[in-house]
């Protein structure tokens, strides 16, 4: 990336030295490659996961618990986001926290590799821990390279920030996957703790650029609350280790003991949340009936999220066992499906920008309510699409590839049109006590999305069969029904918004 750096003119308050990256902070190169890194790690181990959970060389595990598996794994990346948000605010600062984060992925992988079923859910669990921290913090440190909100660099530096992404999201299943499926499971997810290992070093050597800010601890612990805090820690673990140690010694512990508890977590919490909130008598009239609209964009999400990281284990279990995985006669391994929405991302999201902009101009752009809305339709079309190489596959023929690509085009078509406006409300809907926490709130929307499948895929709960025509075609009559009635409610919802478009 050294290439990258230009000598500029230092913008006043910009950290570091006065190299710039693409005319921005030194400091976003060093965040830029972390996230780049991550991300590489991350969806590379992703893009393996539901494949090895039931393949005769990893697991071996039905389709059903690997889509359950992978769904809570999901889950939890979400929900921890908000304890690693408390970390850093309260314990250690969002550059400590990072660092820290990424140490904990790299184990988490490294234990993964590890031909071992107890260290691959120590692994699982690691990853999951330290995503949490990591994505609640690396984006606030983004923040902190400019002078402010009204920074007119800001905008361009989280564009920046999200290439990066993205970036590492297309390239990993394309490595990772290949020598994963093609060469050993387990080899696959080493490289993807060496990844980690690139990103964390190159972090604490560009932590010099970086903004002081970002060591800050915003609002400290006492010394007292921190031995309460501690104390209330240790009675609950000392009370999970004692049920789990009971259920162990008795022979009666099977996976779910810790699946189940954990889903039922990730759909009870954001209700908890949520409720919380709207309770806080600190909050007016407005404030409250804002939440109260922002709930209809809470559960729009979680349906749309439901459907979409479908995408990762029910769709590409598909691939695996019913598609025809080849370009102009080529073959290529099943996790490279993971690439397509990345590479759709980075080229879409300008057009995208575009759109917006042009039809703002006219006055003619979509409202956030219209927005969210088509969304949802097109993440409810995308399993309608679903439905034709599912009808081929019965018939014991094997789908075409275009088949499963033109399902993911729909769904980053919607999330372009969902997920950038639902970060956007989620600002500005926030009542001003809870202006950072509500970005965790949107988060858990996809914990709460991935929870419910699940529980529907999970054999001991629902034992429902997600890659079944008619679950298909119920779950996309869902999204489009609810994307409908967001649109028919519209005026409700806008009134509830107050000053809010």
């Amino acid at each position: 990336m050294a290439s990258s750096l230009t000598k500029d003119s230092v913008h006043p308050g910009t950290p570091g030295t006065e190299k710039t990256f693409f005319g921005h902070p030194r400091g976003l190169a060093t965040l830029f490659m972390t996230e780049m890194w991550e991300r590489f790690s991350y969806y590379g181990m992703r893009a393996l996961l539901p494949l090895y959970l039931v393949a005769p060389g990893g697991l071996h595990l039905s389709a059903g618990t690997a889509t359950a598996i992978y769904a809570v794994y999901l889950s939890l990346v979400y929900l921890l986001a908000l304890p690693g948000g408390w970390v850093a605010d309260r314990l250690l600062g969002p550059r400590k926290t990072v660092a820290a984060a990424g140490l904990i992925i790299m184990l988490g992988h490294l234990c993964l590799a590890v031909p071992a079923a107890a260290s691959f859910y120590v692994g699982l669990v690691l990853v999951a821990i330290g995503s949490g921290l990591l994505k609640a913090n690396i984006s606030t440190m983004v923040g902190h390279l400019y002078d402010g909100p009204n920074d007119g660099r800001r905008d361009g530096g989280f564009t920046l920030f999200y290439i990066g992404i993205n970036l590492g999201a297309f390239v990993a299943p394309l490595v990772i996957g290949t020598i994963g499926e093609n060469v050993n499971w387990h080899v696959g997810f080493a490289l993807a703790a060496l990844g980690m290992a690139l990103g964390l070093v190159q972090y604490l050597l560009g932590g010099r650029h970086l903004s002081e800010q970002s060591k800050v601890v915003p609002t400290p612990m006492t010394a007292q609350e921190k031995s309460a805090t501690l104390r209330k820690g240790l009675i609950w673990l000392v009370i999970a280790a004692v049920f789990y140690g009971i259920v162990g010694f008795t022979g009666h512990f099977t996976l779910n003991w810790a699946l189940i508890p954990l889903t039922l977590i990730g759909l009870i919490v954001p209700i908890l949340v949520i409720a919380r909130i709207l309770r806080d008598k600190d909050l007016d009239g407005e404030e409250r009936t804002k939440v109260r609209a922002y709930i209809w964009f809470f559960v729009a999400a979680a349906v749309f999220w439901m459907i979409y990281d479908q995408g990762g284990s029910t769709l590409s279990l598909f691939a695996s066992d019913s598609a025809k995985n080849t370009i102009l006669g080529w073959n290529f391994p099943v996790s490279w499906y993971q690439s397509v929405n990345p590479v759709m991302i980075m080229a879409l999201a300008p057009v995208f920008a575009w759109l917006w902009l042009a039809l703002n101009r006219r006055g003619k752009e979509p409202s956030t309510i219209v927005k969210f809305s088509s969304g949802l339709v097109l993440v409810g079309a995308s399993f309608f699409v679903f439905l034709a190489p599912l009808s081929i596959a019965q018939d014991g023929h094997k789908a075409a590839a275009l088949w499963l690509v033109g399902i993911y085009f729909l769904q980053t078509v919607g999330e372009l049109t969902l997920s950038p406006v639902g970060l956007s409300v989620t600002t500005k809907m926030a009542p001003k006590k809870y202006a950072s926490q509500m970005m965790g709130v949107w988060f858990l929307a996809v914990t709460a999305g991935d929870s419910v499948t699940a529980l529907l895929s999970n054999p001991a709960v629902g034992g429902v069969n997600l890659d079944k025509k008619g679950f298909v075609a119920l779950e996309a009559v869902l999204a489009v029904v609810a994307g409908v009635a967001v649109w028919m409610y519209r005026n409700k919802v806008k009134k509830m918004m107050g000053d809010v478009r």
